[in-house]
């Protein structure tokens, strides 16, 4: 049942705004969150002007593009509101992208969470090291994308007769997304050493690479993202140490199985359940057993792959409680 427009049971003010376009895990977070909030009769805000029940904190840092509020401005609201409930959802750590100052000022603005969300148990278990205590309320929702836009209706099928086509997406040209590998690829094909094989690279990339066999397309999101991915018939992530990221996610629901590096962070919980997993030196040997294993593959993927629908109401789920025990 739909509640009127007028009714509200509650709202919450989350403090990043959606990046139209090609941008990070966390916009497109914020976009199917805000959906889920809607149906069940909650409205949301970018701000903390007037009466707010709950605070989403999605992005602790001070410089961020899509900032709406901060860490202050949070300290400063609850000081004059006892009652506000604050969420806190650690998407990011210093591991990821050889930072020194992302795990302090998580850790800091944890301080303050009601309840803590990790979007994987890699990035759960990397915190309980450093400084998060377990007992605290919190709980573990891996990343998932829109369902209308990423799925595997109408997708390209390896029937053996074809080269299998590998497929990777970045908007990051980090070298730690995995350009290294994907170069090695590239150069594989190129000299002959890998056969039927194609890549496609889709985003941006480093500088430094110049692609000798890959198909490259400009960053791309939304449905135009969806149809280049499903166009193909494995997706090849070798991104290290990623908390979990969004790109793996969104081949997945196109019906990729997936390529993963070992390293990959919270990437190889999806990619037990739906991959095969390499590393540099048996990178030719997983490809090659990825193809002679790909019905087997895409039949987990089809079965396994994530829902974006499912991941939103999870979020709202512990909105919905934290809201019901303050009363």
């Amino acid at each position: 049942m739909r509640l009127p427009l007028n009714r509200h049971l509650a709202k919450v003010a989350i403090n990043m705004h959606a990046v139209p376009g090609s941008w990070g895990g966390s916009s497109v977070f914020v976009k199917q969150f805000i959906i889920a909030l809607r149906h069940c009769g909650i409205r949301h805000s970018f701000s903390l002007r007037g009466q707010v029940d709950a605070i989403f904190l999605v992005d602790p840092r001070d410089d961020l593009q899509a900032k709406a509020f901060g860490l202050k401005e949070i300290l400063d609201y609850r000081r004059k509101n006892n009652g506000v409930k604050v969420i806190h959802r650690i998407n990011e750590c210093d591991q990821r992208k050889g930072t020194t100052f992302m795990d302090e000022l998580l850790h800091q603005s944890n301080e303050t969470a009601d309840y803590t969300v990790f979007i994987s148990e890699w990035l759960r278990d990397y915190f309980i090291q450093r400084w998060f205590d377990p007992s605290r309320p919190h709980r573990v929702i891996y990343n998932a994308a829109d369902p209308s836009v990423f799925h595997p209706v109408g997708g390209n099928k390896y029937d053996g007769n074809c080269p299998l086509r590998l497929v990777t997406h970045h908007w990051s040209a980090n070298p730690m997304k995995g350009f290294p590998v994907y170069k090695m690829i590239d150069d594989m094909i190129a000299d002959g050493d890998l056969k039927d094989t194609e890549l496609w690279v889709i985003g941006r990339w480093p500088t430094d690479i110049n692609w000798r066999s890959a198909r490259t397309f400009s960053p791309a999101s939304g449905r135009k993202l969806a149809d280049l991915l499903r166009q193909c018939h494995v997706y090849v992530t070798a991104s290290l140490w990623e908390p979990c990221g969004m790109h793996h996610v969104e081949g997945a629901q196109c019906g990729l199985p997936l390529l993963y590096h070992e390293n990959g962070g919270g990437i190889v919980e999806a990619g037990k359940k739906y991959g095969i997993g390499f590393r540099e030196e048996t990178l030719t040997a997983a490809i090659e057993e990825m193809r002679v294993r790909y019905r087997e593959m895409r039949r987990l993927v089809l079965d396994g792959m994530p829902n974006g629908v499912r991941m939103a109401s999870d979020y709202v789920r512990i909105v919905q409680r934290l809201l019901a025990d303050r009363q």
